[in-house]
C-alpha cells in the first residue's frame, strides 16, 4: 500500500453566521422590554451609538404642532405613508434593500396614533405614583407583625430565620429539627416561636403542608368542631375529588351534615400568601396596534419607548479625519460599524414585524370583524409564503410580540391555529372551538356538569366533529375541571 499527498481545488457553498446576522436574528425573537433593555446597555457600551435627541426649538415647536393634530388626521396620513411604503418595498419579494427612508417616514408617524389621543386624558389625571402604592412581600408583612411583639433579640433572630423559610405561598418550607440543628437553637423555643407566627395574618401563614394549613384557620378563626377537624385530617383526598358520600360514609353522618361543614372548608384559603402575589403582575406593552379606519384594517407599529437611534456626529467627523490612525481610530471603526448594524438590525425587526402582523389581518379579517368564533385555521407556512420568509423567521418575530386590537390584546403566536373538520367541509381553528367548549361549561347547570361526552355530542349537533379524548384536551389546556370535579353540592 502506497501513501500520496495531492491537492485539490473544491468549489463548495455554505451559510456562515456572521455575527451580524447573528445579532439580526437575536433582535427578532426579543420581546419589547428585552429589546428595550438590550438598546439601552448597547448605548451605554459603544461610544459611536447614540439617541436621535431634538436639539433645536424649531424641531421642538413642530413634533408639539404633530402632537395636537387629531388623531383622525394622524391615522389618515399613517395610511398614505404605510400605502407608499408597501410600493417601494412590499411587491416584489425579491431580497433586494429595503427603502429604509420610507420605513423611517411612516414610523416617525406610527407613534403620533397611539400618543396624540392619550395626551390631553393623561394630563388631566393625577399622578400613578400618588394613587398605587406598592404591597410589600409576604415576608416583609410578618416581619412588620413581628416587631411589634415583645420579642427579644434572641426570639427577633428565631423568627427572622422562621420567616425567612416561608415562601410566597406561606408555608414554610423548612423542618423544626432541621433549623434547630443548623443554627444550633433550642427545639421547643423555636416550637413557640412559630406558634406565635401561625398566630399573625394572614390566616394560616406558617404552616408546613395543607392539613396544617387548613387545621389553623380553623383554630385561628374559632370554626373548628369535631366533624370539620375530622374531615380536615382524615378525608382531604375525598374532599379533593368532591365525594361527599364516601365521607358520609366514613365518619357515620348525613351528607347534609358533610355538606354543612365542607361549606366552612371552602370559605379557607389553602395559598395563605395568594394576596401578595400582585407584585408579580406582568403589564404587556403592545408591539402594533391594529385598527379600523373607513372600512379597512389598519397596522402601525408602536415606536413608544423605542428610542431613535442614529451615529455619533463626533466620531463619523473623527473617521473622516485624515490626521487620525493607529489603534484609536481602527477602534472606532470597529464601534461605527457596529453601530450602523444595529440600527438596520432594528429597522430590519421593525418592518418584519410590521408585515408579519399586516399578512395576519389580511388572512384573519372575520376575527377583527367579528370575533374570535370567526378565526380561521392558519399555520406558519402560510404567513411564510404570503411574505417570502421562512417559517423560523415567522415564528421568532411573532414569539412574545404583542398586537392591540379592538378585541383586546393578543400574542401573535395566537392566530396561528390547527384546523378542525366540520360537516359541511369547512375546516373551522381550534381556538374557536376551545371558546365554545368554554361557553358551553359556562352555561351549564353547576348541579348536573357537562361531561366531556356530552360536550363532544353537542358540538357534533353544531357540525363539529371531535374525539371525546379531544374534548379533554382542550378542556385541560383551558384549565377546566372535569365534570366530577366541578359540580357544586350547595
Amino acid at each position: 500500500m502506497a501513501f500520496e499527498l495531492k491537492q485539490s481545488l473544491k468549489l463548495t457553498q455554505q451559510l456562515l453566521m456572521t455575527p451580524q446576522l447573528q445579532q439580526a436574528i437575536k433582535l427578532l425573537q426579543l420581546s419589547r422590554q428585552e429589546l428595550e433593555q438590550f438598546v439601552a446597555s448597547q448605548v451605554a457600551e459603544n461610544p459611536c451609538l447614540e439617541e436621535d435627541a431634538i436639539e433645536s426649538p424649531e424641531e421642538a415647536a413642530q413634533v408639539e404642532r404633530e402632537r395636537e393634530r387629531t388623531e383622525e388626521q394622524v391615522i389618515s396620513e399613517s395610511i398614505q405613508q404605510a400605502g407608499s411604503l408597501v410600493d417601494s418595498t412590499g411587491g416584489d419579494n425579491d431580497g433586494s434593500e429595503l427603502d429604509w427612508d420610507a420605513l423611517n417616514r411612516y414610523q416617525e408617524q406610527a407613534p403620533a396614533s397611539s400618543t396624540a389621543a392619550k395626551k390631553v386624558a393623561d394630563e388631566e389625571l393625577p399622578n400613578y405614583e400618588n394613587i398605587i402604592s406598592k404591597v410589600g412581600t409576604l415576608q416583609e408583612y410578618l416581619l412588620a407583625q413581628i416587631g411589634e411583639l415583645d420579642f427579644d433579640d434572641e426570639e427577633l433572630k428565631i423568627a427572622s430565620f422562621l420567616i425567612g423559610n416561608i415562601d410566597d405561598r406561606g408555608y414554610l418550607t423548612i423542618s423544626i429539627e432541621e433549623l434547630s440543628e443548623s443554627e444550633n437553637l433550642d427545639q421547643e423555643q423555636v416550637d413557640g416561636i412559630l406558634d406565635t407566627i401561625q398566630r399573625l395574618d394572614p390566616n394560616g401563614v406558617g404552616a408546613r403542608d395543607l392539613k396544617e394549613c387548613l387545621h389553623l384557620q380553623l383554630r385561628n378563626s374559632h370554626l373548628k368542631n369535631g366533624v370539620v377537624e375530622r374531615i380536615v385530617e382524615n378525608h382531604l383526598r375525598e374532599l379533593e375529588n368532591r365525594n361527599f358520600a364516601a365521607i358520609a360514609k366514613a365518619m357515620q353522618i348525613s351528607l347534609e351534615e358533610v355538606l354543612d361543614n365542607v361549606h366552612i372548608i371552602a370559605d379557607l384559603e389553602p395559598v395563605p400568601g395568594r394576596q401578595f402575589g400582585a407584585n408579580d403582575a406582568q403589564y404587556i406593552t403592545p408591539d402594533v396596534y391594529v385598527f379600523k379606519l373607513g372600512g379597512e384594517w389598519v397596522v402601525n407599529l408602536n415606536e413608544d419607548g423605542l428610542p431613535k437611534l442614529r451615529v455619533s456626529d463626533f466620531y463619523s467627523t473623527m473617521m473622516s479625519d485624515k490626521k487620525s490612525k493607529g489603534d484609536d481610530k481602527n477602534y472606532v471603526a470597529e464601534k461605527m460599524k457596529a453601530a450602523e448594524w444595529l440600527i438596520k438590525s432594528i429597522r430590519q425587526r421593525q418592518r418584519t414585524i410590521f408585515r408579519v402582523t399586516e399578512s395576519i389581518v389580511k388572512r384573519q379579517r372575520d376575527f377583527f370583524e367579528s370575533g374570535v368564533e370567526y378565526l380561521k385555521p392558519m399555520i406558519l407556512k402560510d404567513v411564510a409564503e404570503d411574505i417570502s420568509m421562512h417559517e423560523s423567521t415567522i415564528s421568532r418575530v411573532t414569539n412574545n410580540k404583542y398586537v392591540h386590537t379592538p378585541r383586546g390584546v393578543f400574542e401573535l403566536k395566537y392566530f396561528f391555529n390547527s384546523s378542525v373538520s366540520r360537516a359541511d367541509g369547512q375546516d373551522m381553528a381550534s381556538e374557536s372551538v376551545k371558546r365554545m367548549i368554554s361557553e358551553l361549561v359556562k352555561v351549564e347547570d353547576a348541579r348536573k356538569p357537562l361531561s366531556d361526552q356530552r360536550i363532544v355530542e353537542i358540538l357534533e349537533e353544531r357540525g363539529i366533529q371531535l374525539a371525546r379524548r379531544t374534548v379533554a384536551k382542550y378542556r385541560e389546556q383551558l384549565q377546566i375541571l372535569p365534570s366530577s370535579k366541578r359540580k357544586k353540592y350547595f
